[in-house]
């Protein structure tokens, strides 16, 4: 009798190792890879990014029954842990939460060896938060409005404070100065502790904080806010009036954190990684706790975050040009 003929034991087992050994992520996102995939954070733990890593760690962990471990890569506003990435393979055991500081550390630090646009896989952005527009509690102003005629009556004699050069909190006012034709003298500290506190203590009289930094002084009553950056009102703070809304037309300053994957990921797997994502933000406990830290749930593609990345770039980049930043 005649028989089909079946491929020996050997055999299949053999192809089966082949195929394991050079299946990508999307292996993985099945559970047939077990090999721990690593978040890289390109800043200190506690920062927003590694919050935002840590959240999403054991809930990646959870869904694919595959270990996730956070991994903080500082230095170099970030360059370090993001060039770490560029240069991991697109196998799906790398990805990397970073905030939007990402975009503009090209054009403070030229010679990095990356583009920030073109190498890197944009996955999702996770949620967006603003910054205000705060003054001490001395200064007679109550709107933006007011606050630019009172800077505009002192040409070069006041004084605003950030974390530092290069900080979203610098560029926030700088943007506003190029827009409202300001002229007020930057003091870059080291961080925002010693920034925060010399604002209390009417050392600078103005600085831009994240919303949900700037609330509890607020209501202490130590410090005013004028305004806060976001085009539309922040959700989470409706009573915030926003400085579009107050005539600084355009004003739009986005303080949102993002997820990236190295170069070349394959489409299949960008794919899995933004719909993971996407569906792990939309829990209402992860919004919960997104929400403590300022930040709203924005989601979207990895087209419509790409584009996004590639905005804030050139948007920052002109702004750092027209206005002379430098690093430190």
């Amino acid at each position: 009798m005649s028989r089909s003929p079946h491929p020996s034991r050997r055999r299949v087992l053999a192809a089966l190792a082949a195929s394991a050994a050079v299946a990508p992520f999307g292996a993985l996102a099945q559970g047939i890879s077990k090999r721990p995939v690593r978040i890289i954070v390109p800043f200190t733990p506690a920062a927003g990014p590694d919050i935002v890593a840590r959240l999403l760690a054991p809930r990646l962990q959870a869904r694919w029954d595959q270990p996730f471990f956070v991994e903080n890569k500082p230095g170099a506003s970030g360059t370090i842990g993001t060039e770490v990435v560029v240069k991991s393979p697109p196998d799906g055991h790398t990805i990397m939460v970073g905030p939007a500081s990402i975009v503009t550390a090209p054009h403070l630090y030229p010679k990095i060896s990356y583009d920030v646009v073109k190498d890197l896989s944009a996955v999702t952005n996770v949620g967006s938060t603003s910054l205000a527009l705060v003054v001490h509690k001395s200064v007679q102003a109550a709107t933006v409005r007011e606050f630019i005629a009172w800077v505009k009556s002192q040409p070069g004699k006041l004084n605003y404070g950030s974390p530092g050069n290069g900080t979203h909190h610098h560029f926030c006012m700088e943007l506003l100065k190029l827009q409202a034709g300001l002229d007020i003298v930057h003091v870059p500290y080291k961080g925002s502790a010693p920034a925060e506190n010399d604002l209390i203590a009417g050392v600078i009289p103005t600085m831009f904080l994240p919303v949900h930094v700037a609330l509890p002084k607020i209501k202490a009553g130590q410090i005013k806010v004028l305004g806060e950056s976001l085009k539309e009102r922040h959700p989470l703070f409706p009573d915030i009036p926003s400085l579009h809304e107050q005539g600084v037309t355009g004003y739009d300053v986005d303080l949102w954190i993002g997820v990236w994957a190295p170069p070349g990921m394959p489409a299949d797997l960008l794919a899995k990684y933004n719909s993971e994502i996407r569906a792990i933000v939309a829990l209402p406990e992860m919004r919960e706790q997104l929400a403590s830290q300022g930040l709203v749930p924005n989601t979207g593609t990895p087209e419509q975050f790409a584009k996004l990345v590639k905005d804030d770039f050139e948007k920052w980049g002109k702004v750092i040009r027209d206005a002379k930043i430098r690093a430190d």
